[in-house]
């Protein structure tokens, strides 16, 4: 039996400032659906984002345009194979004037921050992040420093030029929420982009309602409020389970393919899209499409597959598709 947890009050609450938060990005990004709803499921539950795409597909303009929709802090930061840990965390610099070391904060510390081509820093500046994105504080010269609140990351990647770049570890791709991969945009899209850059509305001032931090935290609490009943958990383990070989159902030929399932974080980070999901749809309770909304970006970068899988050109999506469709829906 489903029931709503959550008031209708409140539910209609949460339409409004999601659409706000729409009308923010239709000013501003043109398509990219996809990439809207997860950078706006991912701010929901408090988690980041990895894209992965070729440059020149908005990814830099949606990630500003997401901290300008919530009215939060935005900081990029451009990987280079010389950055150094205290570039993003912050150092200390020492003031001649009073003979005190100070505290200089680093780019980190912002509502939004994009890591431009994650993959091209070294895996020890890789490495930095993990404490600010997992912990949400940063320590410099032995003082804890607690990030903004949301704090949310975008990194990207891009598949194309992989010479001089370092391969995020499993461990380290686990810890974000969502992978979305970005295609081009069709020819209609297109044409649009030029439209709006002719008669200058991509540099106009955006001029929609924003929402407030303190709405954006709202919000986050809001889907912790989603009611998932046990059968609908149930069927969330049962689905990560399966991607180990170990699920109620034998998919045909997985251990060929997969060398390593999701982890538990793959679990929680099903459940949690899903009560965000469902919240945007303005129900106070999850449902079965709701674990399918983002499945595919949920565990594309959590499932490693096998050098045979690889090899015969096995993608990531047709495996996620073949485990859902043989784990029955309660």
């Amino acid at each position: 039996m489903t029931r709503d947890t959550v008031s209708p009050s409140d539910r209609s609450r949460a339409i409004a400032l999601c659409e706000r938060i729409d009308a923010v990005f239709d000013q501003r990004v043109v398509g990219q659906r996809q990439l809207r709803t997860s950078l706006v499921v991912a701010l929901m539950c408090g988690g980041h984002v990895l894209l992965e795409s070729v440059p020149g597909l908005a990814k830099t303009t949606a990630a500003q345009t997401l901290a300008h929709a919530v009215s939060g802090s935005f900081h990029r930061i451009q990987c280079t194979p010389d950055l150094m840990p205290s570039d993003i965390v912050g150092t200390q610099v020492f003031n001649y004037g009073t003979s005190q070391f100070t505290t200089q904060l680093g780019p980190v510390h912002a509502n939004v921050v994009l890591l431009d081509e994650i993959n091209r820093s070294s895996a020890k500046t890789q490495s930095a992040m993990l404490e600010a994105m997992q912990e949400r504080q940063t320590t410099i010269a032995g003082e804890i420093h607690a990030v903004p609140s949301p704090f949310m990351v975008l990194a990207t990647q891009n598949p194309v030029e992989e010479e001089g770049t370092h391969v995020l570890p499993e461990a380290q791709m686990d810890r974000f929420l969502l992978k979305e991969v970005l295609d081009y945009p069709d020819p209609a899209e297109e044409v649009e982009i030029l439209d709006r850059i002719s008669d200058g509305r991509m540099v106009r001032p955006l001029d929609a309602d924003r929402l407030g931090l303190d709405e954006v935290a709202w919000l986050q609490r809001l889907v912790d409020q989603v009611y998932v009943d046990a059968s609908i958990r149930r069927y969330v383990v049962d689905l990560v389970a399966t991607t180990r070989g170990r699920g109620p159902v034998q998919v045909p030929g997985l251990d060929r393919l997969v060398r390593m399932g999701a982890s538990p974080r793959g679990s929680i980070s099903l459940m949690r899209v899903a009560q965000a999901v469902a919240l945007r749809a303005g129900r106070g309770h999850v449902v079965p499409d709701d674990v399918h909304a983002l499945r595919n970006a949920v565990l594309r970068h959590r499932i490693v597959r096998t050098f045979d899988a690889i090899a015969d050109d096995v993608s990531t999506e047709s495996i996620i598709t073949s485990v859902f469709d043989a784990v029955p829906v309660p």
